[in-house]
């Protein structure tokens, strides 16, 4: 083929050049493959592009399976300098250091070296400079060299150049890089109506509970014993303790107890009760034994209070709710009462009776307005009384004036116009309501929130059982005696569960529908029931659960801290005394301490990866 026309003598064949690329691999030594094979085009570092330039000109020689560098990389085309290949020259002074700093977080050490090797630039440049840096200082801060100062202008020319994955990350504090996990919510003393919780994982094991699961969560809440679940459970359907845990949290105790009446909630729900059978509204003798069961019924409560053997208990009738809590809870010093909404007729009676009581929205909005106005005023007054002296003695002469106005019910302008004997003066009844006009208006209000602390609240539990007007006299609820709620037994209640049901529904999301369950849960939702359900679902939903809440509404001022906080030791001492009285170590220390609330209540709970979040 030599010999024919128009043949290049330059040509080779397909397997000469195949046996020169195996000579020149054999030549180039075993070292530099085994350099080669461990930079594996697989592992790669973050921030840098998936087609690498390859080794650098004058690093080493080029093995036969690397792909060849890339002229146009925008890494590599600024190490032409002599100066720069000489600085990459030195890796036995790079390694004597024994330190690479890392290039990104969470990168195993088998990353980090192979991708040092296929890009070494950088790394031996830092390391280079640094033990620059340190020759210097340690010989006495000597002045830069030209070269020097042109190598340190280099290098950081290039780290501004450099992707920010490159770059070295900022030192961060742990609280900054991870985020806050909040392991408990806080204490809600409002009565909800329903509760809904979702979840991408399924609700079937609260489902069709086996009748000795059932027996058995019975057994568990009248005893006061509770079982310690674990942590992760992989098959909630397959837990029995799980079942019977929640079948515990689901009871609670009621008086009275009529099965065709649903005794909760009582304000404004006269439509629920209308067309019902009452045969006591007309029966006086029926609705005084209605009254005398109930009157041992609460008083069996307020007892079991004063010991610490039921936490605290809700009183519902038809123009109020109170709150009765044990001394510690909130971290009050002594047993505590709560009532609202209140009317201006109900605190009069009270204060007939020698209840001393306190209305603590109230006060606090008069204290804040106080405080924002005084400076106001004072700043006011001290520079009109620079500017006008001579008018203090006359705003004394007024001051006389409108409490004489005011002895005489604020109509002694007549008595100028000389029309007194034509205009018919209102009587004492109307002056007094006008005067009290501000206290009537509080009626059916949050600020009209009544606190009544110590032994005041045996004085006020007195006053709710020979109270009259505690029981309507008229209407769908005539004659029925209020709702009492408890977490624990007391005389005359009947044992209630609240009403479960698990459901599988389909949300809209961006990309189409997903499957969502739903467990949904009714009836008079205490605090403690709500912090047992929500423990369990902890574990069962593997941390990841979100809670809508209803709140009735007349209770959502029940949040309002009612006393100062205490010390940490009286705490503690109070979570002890209260070991006693049926709940849950957990949820008795959630209950200490006081609600952070404030007038709110909670309306949304989200927990995921085991952290909450909440919306009031």
């Amino acid at each position: 083929m030599s010999e024919q026309a128009g043949y290049s003598p330059s040509f080779k064949r397909p397997s000469d050049i195949l046996r020169l690329r195996r000579k020149r691999a054999r030549s180039e030594g075993v070292g530099s493959s085994v350099r080669s094979s461990s930079a594996s085009p697989g592992l790669s570092v973050p921030g840098v592009r998936p087609f690498s330039p390859g080794p650098l000109l004058g690093v080493g020689p080029r093995s036969g399976g690397v792909k060849r560098r890339n002229p146009f990389a925008s890494l590599e085309n600024t190490y032409n300098s002599p100066k720069k290949k000489a600085a990459l020259r030195s890796e036995g002074d790079a390694d004597s250091l024994g330190c690479k700093p890392l290039i990104g977080d969470g990168i195993e050490n088998q990353t980090e070296d192979s991708g040092l090797r296929e890009n070494p630039s950088f790394t031996e440049q830092f390391l280079h400079a640094e033990k620059h840096k340190k020759d210097v200082l340690h010989k006495g801060h000597t002045p830069l060299s030209s070269d020097d100062s042109v190598f340190e202008e280099d290098l950081f020319s290039e780290e501004k150049r450099l992707p920010p994955l490159l770059k070295s990350p900022p030192s961060r504090t742990p609280s900054e890089t991870a985020a806050p996990v909040c392991v408990e919510y806080p204490a809600d003393w409002t009565l909800k109506t329903r509760l809904l919780f979702t979840s991408p994982l399924s609700f079937s094991w609260a489902e069709h509970p086996k009748a000795q699961e059932e027996a058995q969560g019975l057994s568990q809440h009248c005893r006061a014993s509770h079982t310690t679940l674990p942590q992760n459970i992989e098959e909630p359907r397959c837990c029995p303790e799980l079942r019977c845990s929640f079948q515990q949290a689901l009871q609670y105790w009621q008086h009275p107890s009529l099965p065709w009446l649903s005794l909760f909630p009582r304000i404004g729900a006269e439509r629920s009760f209308s067309g019902k059978s009452a045969p006591w509204a007309s029966d006086e003798a029926l609705q005084q034994n209605l009254m005398s069961d109930w009157s041992v019924s609460i008083t069996s409560l307020y007892s079991l209070l004063k010991a610490r053997l039921c936490p605290y208990f809700y009183l519902c009738s038809y123009q109020f709710t109170a709150l009765f809590r044990a001394s510690g809870l909130g971290r009050t010093k002594g047993i505590t009462a709560v009532l609202s909404p209140t009317t201006r007729g109900l605190r009069e009676a009270m204060r007939a009776e020698g209840i001393d009581f306190s209305l603590p929205l109230l006060e606090e909005k008069r204290k804040n307005r106080e405080q924002g106005s005084t400076r106001h005023e004072t700043e006011e007054y001290s520079t009109e009384a620079k500017e006008f002296p001579e008018e203090e003695g006359d705003e004394q002469n007024c001051e006389e004036d409108d409490d004489d106005d005011d002895e005489d019910g604020g109509f002694s302008w007549l008595k100028e116009m000389g029309v007194q004997d034509k205009i018919k003066k209102p009587d004492s009844i109307f002056i007094k309501l006008r005067k009290e006009h501000s206290e009537v208006k509080l009626d059916h209000r949050p600020e009209s929130l009544v606190l009544v602390e110590g032994s005041n609240t045996f004085t006020l539990l007195n006053f709710l059982i020979n109270c009259k007007s505690l029981v309507a006299s008229a209407g769908s609820q005539a004659g029925l005696p209020p709702t009492l709620l408890a977490p624990t037994a007391f005389r005359g209640a009947t044992l209630h569960t609240l009403k479960a049901r698990s459901v599988k529904v389909k949300t809209q999301v961006r990309t189409g529908y997903q499957d969502v369950s739903s467990l949904e849960i009714t009836g008079p939702v205490m605090p403690h029931a709500l912090h047992a359900l929500t423990q369990l679902l902890r574990p069962a939903q593997r941390g990841c659960f979100s809670c809508t809440l209803y709140t009735h509404e007349p209770t959502v001022v029940f949040n309002t801290p009612t006393s100062p906080s205490t010390e940490q030791s009286v705490q503690d001492g109070a979570v002890q005394d209260l070991s006693g009285c049926g709940l849950h170590p957990s949820t008795v220390q959630q209950l200490v301490e006081p609600s952070s609330l404030g007038k709110s209540a909670l309306r949304h709970l989200h927990m995921k990866e085991y952290s909450y979040t909440w919306r009031s």
